[in-house]
């Protein structure tokens, strides 16, 4: 089933605002709950062949009902432990550089990628600077942008910036009903413009952030449906919406060539921003 478009009046700041903390809620489902809810016989595969693997960055190949596809995903922990493992799910470069090794693998064998983003950003570390975090941020949007293959985007959580944006070149890109999209996050913001992070809620609502702004201005695809309260409420439920949706978009594009693939994210990335049409 596709997501239906929501119409509705802006959010206000304190809905904004509300959004924030249900996509940054502890027990809300992260990327392995949704792989072990829709995908079987997943394999994962570390490492970027050149300097070593992120745990930030969870990837590797199963099959959603019965289609082989690959599976690249950010992944936050959920206990302190898990939290520092998982660098509060901040990827490196090197997640940055294993999670585009995997999607040409997909490309090399025709196999749809279905990404999910889910971080508050890129690590902003020195060690990552130095290691070329910018670089392989971009590479991973130029190699997107260009893969013959489907790529489905799902953010399940947190998109944060470019840290977010370097799994999401896709030709479907969803977000879950209260999921937030940002160039940044409402605290940085509100630091940057009001000179006061105190007003983050403010920021939020400014920033456009939600499910319904980002599908009122053409940035997303559609909007996946919640269980009350949200997804932390009910993981099964949740995994039941994003199973709806990604069912219907493999389907829809597995009719494409893979010239007309690469055509279709192409004109849909260059017609965001364009308000003259």
């Amino acid at each position: 089933m596709e997501p239906q478009p929501v119409a509705a009046p802006e959010a206000p700041p304190n809905e904004a605002w509300q959004r924030v903390q249900l996509a940054r809620h502890p027990k809300r489902p992260h990327t392995l709950d949704y792989i072990q809810r829709l995908f079987t016989e997943f394999h994962e595969i570390h490492g970027d062949r050149s300097y070593g693997d992120d745990p930030a960055i969870v990837s590797g190949m199963g099959f959603f009902e019965d289609r082989p596809v690959m599976i690249v995903g950010e992944q936050k922990g959920r206990d302190t432990k898990q939290k520092l493992y998982r660098n509060f799910g901040m990827p490196k470069p090197e997640g940055y550089r294993k999670a585009i090794r995997v999607m040409q693998v997909a490309a090399k064998f025709g196999r749809p990628i279905v990404t999910f983003l889910d971080t508050p950003g890129a690590y902003p570390g020195i060690d990552a600077e130095e290691r070329g975090q910018a670089e392989a941020i971009a590479r991973n949007l130029r190699e997107m942008a260009r893969i013959n293959t489907p790529i489905v985007c799902i953010c399940i959580g947190e998109g944060g910036s470019g840290g977010a944006l370097a799994l999401g070149v896709g030709n479907h890109v969803y977000l879950l009903e209260n999921a937030i999209y940002s160039v940044i996050s409402p605290e940085s913001c509100a630091a940057i413009i009001y000179r006061e992070s105190a007003r983050a809620a403010e920021a939020a609502a400014a920033l456009r952030l939600t499910a319904e702004d980002l599908l009122r201005l053409g940035l997303i695809d559609g909007i996946i449906p919640e269980p009350p309260g949200g997804a932390q409420e009910d993981a099964d439920a949740a995994a039941a919406c994003v199973r709806e949706s990604l069912r219907w978009s493999l389907d829809q594009l597995g009719l494409l060539s893979a010239e007309e693939i690469v055509a279709h994210r192409y004109e849909k990335f260059r017609q965001m921003g364009n308000f003259f049409l």
